[in-house]
């Protein structure tokens, strides 16, 4: 039987129900109920927006950052460089200040003893050798994340911070309740 998660933004008036088979784990439970609550803030924010040419804007840049994540959980590492060079060309930003960026990384990420793999996820590529900034293939051997599948893709193999994060697990995993005017309805 369907199960059913019901977000709605107070001022706004927006609802947002989801409906669909859903995991008995608690913790997906949540996942789901705070997926939903933020997905209902983000269209009441745009919504909101009065001035036309800033909605689309709006609409647009979310619709990308969707597409992005929706390739990173698909594993798709093409489609997020494609959709990240898409982006920052759409912002204006060329070739050269791609790739002078791209090496600034590098050498940041190399002073601090980091993997430098993760750049070459990002980007795609290599300057330095190719030049290319990751616009376009290349002949060069593959780096070290290029032939994993994401499945297989650990914590570990990804560059550790020094420190901890102050954002990250906070506790409110723990509450499904809801955040500022949204409410979320568990129903089923």
């Amino acid at each position: 039987m369907p199960q059913q998660y019901h977000a709605a933004d107070n001022d706004t008036g927006l609802e947002v129900t989801i409906t669909g088979e859903f995991p008995p784990d608690p913790d997906d439970r949540v996942r789901i109920a705070r997926t939903s609550n933020l997905f209902t803030r983000l269209m009441s924010t745009i919504l909101s927006t009065e001035n036309d040419y800033d909605r689309r804007e709006r609409f647009r840049a979310i619709e990308t950052q969707l597409e992005m994540a929706d390739a990173l959980i698909r594993g798709d590492v093409s489609e997020v460089q494609g959709l990240m060079l898409s982006t920052l060309s759409s912002m204006g930003v060329t070739e050269e200040q791609l790739s002078d960026a791209q090496e600034q990384f590098r050498s940041q990420l190399e002073a601090m003893g980091g993997d430098i793999s993760a750049i070459e996820m990002m980007f795609g590529g290599s300057t330095g050798e190719s030049g290319d900034a990751g616009f376009g293939p290349t002949n060069e051997v593959p780096g070290p994340l290029d032939d994993i599948s994401l499945d297989d893709l650990t914590i570990d193999d990804l560059p550790q911070p020094e420190r901890g994060n102050p954002d990250s697990d906070t506790g409110e995993e723990e509450r499904s309740g809801d955040e500022g005017d949204i409410e979320a309805d568990e129903q089923g």
